[in-house]
């Protein structure tokens, strides 16, 4: 079961951490991004060089804007850039695949720039420049543009490093010399150029590898983002020194918070009226950097904590997992994926969750995961190693389903995984379970529902005795509660 890079290409994972990178998963993205931030705080000259040149290039892209020198084929050329799929790093559910960076962050970004990056490189309030900036007024620009864009600007930075590793401890036969394009810009002519590298060569997929350092990675938001500065928002004025100024600030805020005054005005009325004021006074997204500026050490230890959980999480839990899949029942060695033997196979799951220490996998620190989209990355991880190819959101007609699993076009088996405390569960069950039976193309639509606690098994018993599914044989409850445990558990 070669789940992981280091398995793939034969290399001791200790090799890989020693490097200094993140063990990626060759099966999916696990939910990591580039944080720029980080090349910025780094003491690490490689990281500021990183990102002296990813603000050279905004410097481009805001003096051809305000030259007039851009057209649509230009913006096409500098402003879109497809994902680099090659990290294995991002949000999507099924493999590698993205949408990159396209019209709407080109034009986001196009329309900022004379504006939003005028000061670049000559900050009065700020310590340097950052291009996080556009995700702060630009509602709808969020971390994964941000990374998108950064992991592209250094792209020729992780094509050298994963090189290195690669040429002194994956084997030739491996590695693979291929072109990149889009590698680097020459601004001499004003056009990216492609460049070679020898790098891990994936046959599966026909595609090179790239290995990124794990001390510029972070999961769930940037350490500068546009909900920390409106979350925050009250705190950002007493970081201005201009006393006047604060004081038209906390004014104006009040006057449209004082819309609210009969009431306890809710998060969301709080979040617009702080919209405004920063609208109103745009040096606050200035001063609310400075404070991120300021407590740049903290960025640097949430970040590591955040890696070090995902690595535990999607990497060491689910190799637990496998092997206990693999030890304790014959879940791998089933060789097809018909209705039946899904069927089959998802009872073996079932199992070492409830009966065999399998429920360590959704726990940690005392807490489940929270995320549906963890479940759909955890559980494609963990059938990865059986004969059948996992696929996520298919789409045929009956709404979106979580994993195809199919041998053949004539023989499928819908699968989809869901957290009992999902507050759509009884609606998805509701409109979509029949319509999976009606098909004529799917012998059936089983549902695994996965529940942590007694409250959540009763409110999926409702549910399904609500909606007459109670015992149905395609309605798979899975008990992954932590203080539920036979003694004999490997808990």
């Amino acid at each position: 079961m070669a789940t992981y890079f280091n398995e793939y290409f034969g290399v001791v994972r200790d090799q890989v951490d020693d490097y200094g990178a993140f063990n990626i998963s060759i099966i999916n993205d696990l939910p990591l991004f580039i944080d720029p931030f980080l090349l910025f705080h780094s003491p690490d000259a490689r990281y500021q060089a990183l990102h002296a040149d990813i603000l050279k290039y905004i410097k481009f892209l805001r003096d051809a804007v305000i030259a007039g020198r851009i057209n649509k084929d230009l913006i096409a050329a500098w402003f879109f850039f497809s994902e680099v799929r090659q990290n294995w790093l991002g949000f999507s559910l099924v493999g590698n695949g993205g949408s990159g960076l396209g019209e709407g962050f080109a034009n986001a970004l196009s329309r900022n720039l004379a504006d939003l990056f005028a000061d670049f490189g000559e900050e009065k309030i700020t310590k340097g420049s950052h291009v996080e900036k556009v995700c702060l007024v630009q509602n709808g620009v969020g971390r994964d543009n941000i990374s998108d864009f950064t992991t592209n600007l250094i792209k020729d930075f992780l094509c050298g490093y994963t090189q290195a590793f690669a040429l002194v401890h994956i084997d030739a036969s491996l590695r693979r010399k291929v072109w990149v394009d889009k590698a680097r810009f020459n601004y001499e002519t004003s056009a990216w150029e492609r460049r070679q590298y020898e790098l891990p060569w994936l046959a599966r997929d026909q595609d090179y590898v790239l290995l990124t350092p794990k001390d510029i990675l972070t999961r769930d938001e940037n350490w500068i983002n546009r909900t920390d500065m409106i979350r925050d928002f009250e705190n950002i004025p007493t970081a201005i020194p201009d006393s006047e100024l604060r004081g038209q600030v906390f004014a104006y805020f009040e006057r449209v918070m004082a819309k609210h005054e009969d009431r306890e005005p809710s998060q969301q009325e709080r979040d617009e009226a702080a919209v405004k004021t920063i609208i109103k006074f745009p040096a606050l997204v200035d001063y609310y950097i400075k404070t991120k500026e300021q407590s740049g050490d903290e960025a640097v230890d949430i970040s590591t904590e955040r890696v070090l959980l995902t690595r535990q999480i999607f990497e060491e839990q689910v190799r637990l997992l496998q092997m206990d899949l693999a030890n304790y029942t014959p879940f791998y060695a089933i060789a097809g994926s018909t209705y039946e033997e899904t069927h089959q196979r998802l009872a073996y799951l079932k199992d070492v969750i409830e009966n065999k220490g399998g429920h360590r996998i959704f726990w940690h620190s005392g807490k489940a995961i929270q995320r549906e989209s963890d479940l759909h990355v955890l559980a494609r991880l963990v059938w990865f190693g059986s004969p059948s190819d996992v696929g996520a959101e298919a789409n045929d007609g009956r709404g979106p389903v979580d994993y195809k699993i199919t041998r053949g076009a004539f023989d499928k088996t819908l699968i989809e995984m869901k957290l009992a405390k999902n507050t759509s569960l009884k609606r998805n069950l509701e409109k979509q379970l029949p319509i999976y039976q009606a098909a004529s193309d799917a012998k059936g639509g089983i549902k695994a529902i996965i529940y942590f606690s007694l409250d959540e098994k009763m409110r999926v018993d409702a549910i399904l005795d609500e909606l007459k599914l109670t015992g149905h044989k395609d309605v798979v409850l899975i008990d992954a509660r932590a203080d539920n445990k036979p003694s004999g558990s490997k808990a």
